[in-house]
């Protein structure tokens, strides 16, 4: 864990970037709502919110990124209207909240802005929760919230926009899509409400003021997973993040009691924290939200360690209740979803190499480097799929071996990908015949890996495959490297998914 932090590489310096670009953002919010005379109240409400719009906005383009900031209110402040006019109605104020979970998370079929608007108003109801808002402070929130995006919006996309200068980024690719029940958001958006409602139960019956974080916690263990595998592992590594980030509370808040100054820097040490480490670790992202929390609870004056306690168990609920759910309620087996974007990265396989094909066959037009970025990606969300299967606690001895085997065959048809596409952008590349049936031989074998009545077919090939003479043509040579790949994966892809590989 410590040398995914640590030694993660960060191309480009991004996440160092971003983490120091959000550090400045939301302390000119929270600066700019002190010298506008807000409330401390208002003040952590502003910052939460210039938090959201910097960690949730993802948007490809920086216009895009404007224009779903610019919507967060018309997510958020009808929310906080709502749970603030429902503070004295236990009954009608849970009901909502399920609601609004439910919500939140049907909205992410929309993309990167569906869910910003889905978290952003999710966590303006939490908020009112954790500061127990009432309909009197409405209009000081509203002006701190405005205030808060505006500060952020400023430092984002007018003082440090980096990412002006940076290629487009390549789009987070659509989930497998579906109707009704097979469609993975409306099933999720089905289990994240069960598994809210118990933890708001259970919540409940341990605390009648902090209930809310058990909600929270099943609620932030469904962002960012697609099957129960990914659920299951996002939920132990938040309960070990918060155990770790109480544990440093009881050391560092508790003593600390709210004093303003040293409160402030670790507050900005933990913002940091939560930006640099989300994308390599959620357990350390945890860990700095926790602690970050419980400075947030200290300089209010409500800080002992039985509620930082009581944190780690809401955790847990909040936990069980997203396993439940994901478990029993509509699951969607890692299985199904690994398989789906195995498929689709194969298919991006044969795209880049049929444009590299027309590329070095003299084509203008035919570019292979949108698709290297396109599958990248999808490797990416492959990788995210498998890592319930590659975990060390994993006990599916059999899984995980099938699952590392078709990582890393998938790792060498992008190493191939990406040499055959520098080899094609080279203008003095030239043409070799052999290319044609070499191509048409990588076609065939993801038409059979992608179908599955034909992966006899490409089990047969695997002898004609390996027998191919070495290339002395660079691009030659990554595509015999790209078909061995391919074939070498119809075992793992094919067979049984409890079976033995043959060579495990």
């Amino acid at each position: 864990m410590l040398k995914r932090m640590f030694v993660a590489p960060d191309p480009g310096r991004l996440r160092l970037r971003s983490a120091a670009r959000s550090v400045l953002g939301i302390g000119l919010a929270v600066a700019v709502c002190g010298l506008a005379g807000h409330s401390l109240v208002a003040a952590i409400t502003g910052g939460l919110a210039a938090l959201l719009a910097l960690f949730t906005v993802l948007d490809t383009t920086v216009r895009g990124q404007a224009i779903t900031t610019a919507l967060l209110p018309a997510a958020g402040f009808p929310v906080l209207a709502l749970a603030a006019g429902l503070h004295d109605y236990p009954l009608a104020r849970d009901a909502a909240f399920l609601a609004v979970v439910g919500a939140g998370v049907y909205a992410r079929r929309w993309g990167p802005r569906g869910h910003s608007l889905g978290v952003f108003a999710f966590m303006t109801f939490f908020a009112t929760q954790f500061l127990h808002t009432v309909p009197g402070q409405l209009p000081e929130l509203y002006a701190a919230v405005t205030l808060s995006l505006l500060s952020a919006s400023l430092v984002r996309f007018g003082l440090w926009c980096y990412e002006r200068r940076l290629p487009p980024a390549a789009p987070a690719p659509a989930p497998p899509e579906g109707r009704g029940l097979a469609r993975v958001t409306t099933r999720q958006a089905i289990q994240a409400t069960a598994g809210g409602a118990f933890a708001l139960i259970v919540g409940q019956v341990l605390s009648h003021e902090r209930w809310y974080w058990a909600v929270g916690a099943t609620w932030w263990v469904f962002v960012n997973t697609a099957s129960r595998g990914e659920t299951l592992v996002r939920g132990f590594r938040r309960a070990l993040g918060t155990v770790i980030g109480v544990a440093l509370g009881l050391v560092i808040a508790v003593p600390l009691d709210g004093a303003p100054v040293p409160t402030a820097i670790l507050v900005a040490v933990c913002v940091f924290g939560i930006f640099y480490t989300a994308a390599v670790s959620y357990t350390w992202m945890m860990l700095a939200v926790t602690l970050m929390a419980g400075l947030l609870y200290g300089s209010l004056g409500v800080l002992d360690p039985g509620l930082l306690g009581l944190r780690v168990t809401e955790t847990a609920v909040g936990a069980l209740g997203a396993a439940l759910a994901v478990l029993f309620v509509l699951p969607v087996t890692t299985h199904a979803t690994t398989d789906a974007w195995v498929q689709r990265a194969l298919r991006c396989v044969h795209a880049c190499t049929a444009e590299a094909a027309a590329r070095l066959a003299g084509s203008a037009t035919a570019d292979p480097a949108p698709r290297v970025a396109e599958l990248e990606v999808l490797l990416g969300r492959v990788r995210l799929s498998l890592a319930p299967l590659v975990h060390p606690l994993s006990p599916l001895r059999a899984r995980k071996a099938r699952a590392r085997q078709v990582l890393a065959l998938l790792d060498d048809c992008a190493r191939e990908v990406r040499g055959l596409a520098s080899i094609a952008a080279d203008p003095e590349a030239s043409h070799d015949a052999r290319l044609t049936a070499a191509c048409q031989r990588v076609e065939a074998a993801v038409e059979s890996l992608t179908t599955p009545d034909r992966v006899r077919e490409v089990a047969s090939t695997a002898p004609a495959t390996a027998a191919q003479p070495a290339a002395t043509e660079p691009a030659l040579a990554h595509l015999h490297g790209l078909e061995r790949a391919l074939t070498e994966l119809a075992a793992p892809l094919r067979s049984s998914p409890r079976a033995p590989l043959a060579d495990a």
